[in-house]
């Protein structure tokens, strides 16, 4: 880290973290110091022009004045070629941002939804921010710890994103980069982090009340961290692995799914119905109609949940078709089974 970056990380924005940043800063600060130079000319060679030309007396008759072609071409050229040069420059340093066809040494696919990312690795490691209704209703909580997704430094980190609701934003300051999610695309966010460190995600998007709470953090560490850390994840995995369907389902429920954001398991009322005593219960639909809440009508709820909308409640959820498996649709039954 240069004193420059140091001065600049107190006074305008975070240290560089990433390779990418340093570029955008040298365009940024070649933008700032071309902006200043115009402005000092333009201005500066107006107040002089107006005191040194200024009429001194009221018959005063201005001379005749004939064009100067050499300073007219001067005055539109060298404007045009400093515009080329950032035009130029901003298109390469746009190119490193968006590196769109180019594998990364680390890919991660990107879960954004009503208010937390999720964060899954080639190798099925998942990440979860926190989705706990009581935490995320208390902002202040010391609980609301945002999980940590780890990348190696030095390394192509690609990241791939989506929304399963709305439209969010994926920003990281200290990258000086920003992408948005977006439900049903795919966009990705590519960096070659330099600097070890905790950076904190925020979104950028508004998309809820619970907005300002959708944080996460990348940690950046030596690459042989970052092998123990994926080691350690693995093994953590596979003792996931061996739990019975009902506890499966729950991990799924308080974890990559999300539902906990919206549904409750203790009866009270979030965005969604409660979970509580929903299995082989009689469900009550706006369209006047009921059924008694099976497997059929819970798969159907998780893949279509417009064809049934619960009354008293907003159709809000997205449709989960292509994003569940069905193993996975088994085990949340099973787990709403035990929810007497």
């Amino acid at each position: 880290m240069n004193w420059f970056s140091l001065i600049t990380a107190t006074s305008f924005m975070p240290v560089p973290a990433t390779k990418e940043s340093g570029d955008v800063d040298s365009l940024y600060i070649f933008l700032l110091v071309s902006g200043l130079i115009s402005f000092i000319i333009l201005i500066g060679g107006m107040v002089i022009f107006i005191f040194k030309y200024r009429r001194k007396t009221e018959d005063q008759k201005s001379a005749y004045i004939t064009h100067n072609t050499l300073a007219e071409f001067l005055w539109s050229f060298i404007p045009f070629v400093i515009m080329m040069i950032i035009f130029a420059w901003g298109w390469s340093v746009f190119h490193d941002l968006r590196r769109v066809g180019e594998k990364g040494d680390v890919e991660v696919h990107v879960t954004a939804r009503q208010w937390a990312w999720t964060f899954k690795y080639a190798n099925d490691i998942e990440i979860n921010s926190p989705t706990d209704k009581k935490l995320l209703d208390d902002p202040d909580s010391t609980l609301l710890k945002p999980e940590i997704v780890v990348v190696p430094v030095g390394k192509t980190i690609r990241f791939i994103l989506t929304s399963d609701d709305v439209l969010h934003s994926f920003y990281v300051p200290a990258f000086r980069n920003k992408m948005d999610a977006v439900p049903g695309r795919r966009t990705t966010f590519t960096f070659t982090p330099i600097e070890k460190g905790d950076f904190t995600v925020f979104c950028t998007e508004y998309c809820g009340t619970k907005h300002s709470n959708m944080m996460a953090t990348i940690r950046v560490v030596d690459g042989e961290q970052f092998a123990a850390w994926q080691a350690e994840k693995i093994a953590a995995n596979a003792g996931a692995s061996n739990k019975g369907p009902a506890e499966r389902g729950e991990a799924l429920f308080k974890g990559s799914l999300g539902c906990s954001g919206c549904h409750s398991i203790d009866g009270s009322r979030i965005v969604g119905p409660s979970f509580k005593g929903l299995y082989g219960n009689k469900r009550d639909f706006a369209d006047g109609s009921s059924v008694t809440a099976d497997d059929a009508y819970i798969k159907q709820s998780i893949l279509v949940p417009t064809a049934k909308i619960v009354a008293g409640f907003p159709p809000a959820m997205s449709s989960f078709q292509g994003r569940i498996k069905e193993d996975e649709i088994k085990d949340i039954i099973e787990f709403i089974k035990t929810l007497k």
